[in-house]
Parts: structure tokens; sequence; C-alpha cells
């Protein structure tokens, strides 16, 4: 809330979101701003609606991250040559082209955390070790 008047622009709720350890998609994250966002939409979503309907998302444990293991089966999936660890411009083709595609800066923000820089590639189970959320009783 920049402006201190209990409103955030719109393209902000799903860093929000995803700040409190809660991982829905881009569907997801659409439907949440459907029942936040003004009939008449604004741009902006206003805090008095936001807050109940994330307390409620934290409560019911919604769109919690993948565990450990979940994301290690993932990588190793992409790891066809077995060799624990993925090219850069392998994984940047998948994650910006398969499934639900990144966007090319969240891309870029997941190399910086990921890529080994003394090999040059992502050495997966250093990277989930970077991603794994402690489950805190939220």
């Amino acid at each position: 809330d920049h402006e201190g008047n209990k409103t955030v622009d719109v393209r902000e709720i799903g860093t929000i979101v995803r700040s409190l350890n809660c991982c829905p998609t881009e569907g997801e994250l659409n439907d949440i701003l459907a029942v936040v966002e003004e009939e008449e939409p604004t741009g902006y979503i206003r805090y008095e609606k936001f807050e109940p309907q994330m307390l409620k998302i934290l409560i019911e444990r919604r769109f919690r991250p993948a565990s450990e293991e979940q994301l290690m089966k993932a990588f190793e999936v992409l790891d066809t040559e077995k060799a624990d660890f993925l090219e850069v411009e392998d994984f940047q083709k998948l994650m910006t082209e398969e499934g639900e595609p990144f966007t090319q800066e969240e891309v870029e923000e997941m190399l910086s955390a990921a890529v080994d820089p003394d090999k040059g590639h992502i050495s997966y189970k250093d990277y989930v070790a970077l991603m794994v959320v402690d489950d805190d009783g939220l």
C-alpha cells in the first residue's frame, strides 16, 4: 500500500498472495481477484475486501506449496539424462513454452537463484532446498 489508502494495485495481488506461502496458478489467482475486485474494476483492490478472503484461504490451507519430494520428482522428470542438473537453456525453454508458461521476468528471477555460478547449470537438488517452505502452522 504505497499510498497508505488501504488499496493495492491489482497487479500486485499475486506477489502478495505468494509472499504468504500460497502458490496459486494464474487461473486460481484470477478466481481470487474475481471475489475481491470491485464490481466496476478500478485497477485497485481494497484491503477490507482482500483481507477476509485471504484469511479464509490461509485457514483452509489452500494453494500450499509443493513438498520437497514433489519438487524433486518434477525435476527428475525433466532430467532425462539423470545427470542431477539441468542446462539453463533447456530449463528456460520448458518454463516459457510448456504448461502454464512463466514470463521472462519470472524465469530470470528463478535463474538468478537456481544457476550454480561455478558450473553454469542448475543443480536442482540445491535449488529445491531453497524453494522448500517450512510449515510454520499457517
